[in-house]
């Protein structure tokens, strides 16, 4: 009989992925000050963090997120900031809601940054081994068996040595397991004809979990994603190929990151890495002819691969068939590291067989003699459909049980670290027999998500949109801390010094709208031409003092040495009012963007902001009133069958919930809300 030894700890963390690794932060940050432990169970701790795909954090939707992970005291802000080669706003001429903040990353960087800031949370073992069994008694999950992975324990990632014995097993208790597999699940990858068992290129799949789930009655699904080649930088030629460089004053996604100010009187330490530039390319129609001419090859189109793929980032080959009528696709060249020369190539995900892949890549101008360092493939994983979850993260069979990432049908590394904050800050709070915290639509981007999951079950690997967010002129990228740190704050997830920034940043806000106001510039804030250049230009100088000099002044409010103390655009208002007034003791913090742009959106969004807020309230009785999560809606008198099935299915948390599943209609409300022994009614607003 084996040894089994068993060890407890706050919470356990199986997966070192985006959702592992946010899961593992935010439960270690929390259980840290009540002497607690977590530990994050993984097969390959040297893996942790590990850009799977496409080496970049952020975009549209998914950027806001980030800083949403960040606004709550988590990682992936601090990781990117560190490691970023390129940052840029998408959609930058566009309206402040829809903008995205993106960065292109070192890859190979990014992951050791993500394992050294794990590596600092003392209370946090990083263990190397296989999850086969999850322990339930009494219907809780209350943890799990692992077997080492042989001959390794990884003593460097791991804060205390456990066990040293080659595949032995042991029994880890907690009181509570957040499950973040990725596409490991049975991960069967596919590239022509040819099948690798593997969540990712050289790792190992993660299979008797799968069988564990079934055994606890779960409903399991399959899907798919992609990944395209990799490409030798030095057989590209470059010249000819559109320019895409980074932005001229990159920002940063986290809080914590500085940027120059006038109080610093030199540049900041950001960007940490030297800045690079991509480039675009685009196929072509023979390229197209050669997908077409061997679809009879393709793992998605013969049969090979019968489960969905992410239509709003489909292969190339997909592109081809449902796009027929285009004739070329454009394709993003991204340098993956400073150190090497891989290039990834953003567009053309595939698993076609390797000559096809050549015909494809050879096809694209400026790669006529490109060598292909690594081929793309497909890999399909097994996932639990997202209705038997809460939108806590916690499962509805199992208590104590929370799943996060891919495993609930998401796609994006964004996505999935959202998803690991929320289920590794509600699995420290479950053990401690605290309510666990659901965001709602209105205040996060993460909330969005994990209400899509929970009330339509994806068919495909979800991805987030702006179009998603019906409230996104309220999540902006640029308002995350506004919304979020006060209740991470609360939460204890934000720390003391990121809490400092935060109020020294309002006390700068609340500064710069009295300076306005006094100044008469209200109304010309509200202007959609303003933005954060035109304000810096009107704000006055501070005085030359500690840390200035002549040489010395404030670059971003566009001050020339000669200049000193005078305003190089004295009062520019509207029809040229004003006398240049300066405000003496403006804070330092005024003249950081990260303070103006916020401000900048209320004003100018101010009407459509007061409007959205007026149709919340009218929705939040509805919103918020509680359904039991176990009840039999059969039995409902007066209900439809089609609506009592699709809530038995879901069984949905609140009536907002299941006001948003498809075939329930506002009369089956009507009776739900009756039949609880609501007072009125409660219908659709």
């Amino acid at each position: 009989m084996r040894e089994r030894t068993d060890h407890f700890y706050d919470a356990i963390v199986i997966g070192g992925g985006h959702a592992g690794a946010e899961a593992a932060w935010a439960a270690a940050n929390l259980t840290a000050p009540r002497g607690g432990r977590v530990a994050l169970v993984t097969l390959d701790p040297t893996k942790i963090g590990v850009m799977s795909c496409n080496p970049a954090i952020g975009g549209l939707a998914k950027g806001q997120m980030v800083r949403e992970i960040d606004a709550l005291g988590g990682l992936m802000g601090l990781a990117i900031d560190a490691t970023g080669i390129q940052f840029r706003v998408l959609n930058a001429s566009k309206g402040p809601a829809v903008r995205g903040p993106r960065a292109q990353a070192d890859k190979y960087r990014y992951a050791q940054e993500v394992q050294r800031l794990l590596r600092t949370r003392e209370n946090l073992d990083i263990i190397a081994g296989s999850v086969e069994e999850l322990l339930v008694e009494d219907g809780r999950c209350v943890g799990v068996s692992v077997k080492w992975r042989s001959g390794q324990v990884a003593k460097s990632c791991m804060n205390r040595q456990i066990t040293t014995s080659p595949d032995h097993h042991i029994t880890l208790r907690s009181n509570a397991t957040v499950l973040t597999t990725g596409t490991f699940m049975r991960g069967l990858m596919h590239t022509g004809p040819r099948q690798t068992e593997g969540g990712r290129v050289g790792e190992a799949p993660a299979v008797g979990i799968s069988g564990a789930l079934r055994g606890l009655g779960f409903e399991l699904g399959r899907l798919k994603t992609g990944t395209p080649p990799r490409l030798a930088a030095e057989t590209i030629d470059f010249d000819g190929l559109e320019r895409q460089p980074g932005d001229d004053v990159p920002r940063p996604f986290s809080e914590m990151t500085s940027m120059p100010t006038p109080r610093d009187g030199h540049p900041s330490a950001f960007p940490v890495l030297e800045q690079v530039c991509c480039w675009i390319t685009h196929t072509n129609a023979a390229a197209h002819d050669a997908i077409r001419a061997n679809l009879d090859r393709a793992p998605m189109y013969n049969g090979q691969i019968e489960t969905a793929g992410p239509r709003y980032c489909p292969s190339i080959e997909d592109k081809v068939v449902r796009f027929a009528d285009r004739s070329s696709h454009h394709v993003f060249l991204e340098p993956e590291s400073l150190g090497t020369n891989e290039i990834y190539c953003n567009g053309i995900s595939t698993s076609l067989p390797a000559d096809v892949q050549e015909l494809i890549v050879h096809n694209l101008p400026g790669c006529g003699r490109a060598k292909i360092l690594r081929y793309g493939y497909a890999v399909e994983y097994d996932m639990v459909w997202p209705h038997q979850v809460d939108a806590t993260c916690m499962t509805k069979r199992v208590p104590g049980l929370f799943l996060a990432g891919q495993i609930n049908g998401t796609s994006g590394y964004e996505e999935a670290a959202g998803q690991g904050l929320i289920a590794g800050l509600n699995a420290v709070r479950f053990g401690r027999g605290e309510d666990l915290v659901r965001l709602t639509r209105d205040e996060a981007y993460i909330g969005v998500l994990l209400d899509d999951l929970v009330t339509k079950t994806p068919r495909e690997p979800y991805r987030m949109f702006t179009s998603r967010a019906e409230h996104r002129l309220l999540l902006r990228s640029d308002n995350a801390p506004l919304r979020l740190t006060p209740m991470g704050r609360e939460l204890g997830l934000v720390d003391d010094d990121r809490w400092a920034v935060y109020r020294e940043r309002e006390s700068a806000r609340e500064a710069l709208t009295d300076w306005l106001r006094e100044t008469g510039r209200e109304k010309w804030v509200k202007q959609p031409d303003v933005d954060a250049e035109a304000v810096l230009d009107v704000l006055p100088p501070l005085p030359l003092g500690e840390g200035w000099g002549e040489g010395n002044l404030n670059q971003h409010a566009g001050l020339e040495p000669s200049s000193n103390h005078t305003p190089p655009h004295p009062n520019p208002l509207p029809g040229g009012e004003g006398t240049g007034i300066a405000v003496e003791g403006l804070p330092a913090a005024c003249y950081d963007r990260r303070v103006i742009e916020p401000l900048l959106a209320d004003a100018q969004y101010a009407g459509y902001i007061e409007r959205h807020r007026r149709e919340i309230g009218r929705l939040v009785e509805r919103e918020h009133a509680p359904l039991p999560t176990d009840h039999d809606y059969t039995t409902v008198r007066g209900l439809r069958n089609e609506a009592a099935l699709t809530l038995n299915r879901f069984q949905p948390a609140t009536l907002g919930q299941a006001a948003r599943l498809a075939g329930v209609t506002p009369a089956d409300l009507m009776v739900v809300s009756v039949a609880m022994g609501r007072a009125r009614p409660l219908t659709p607003g």
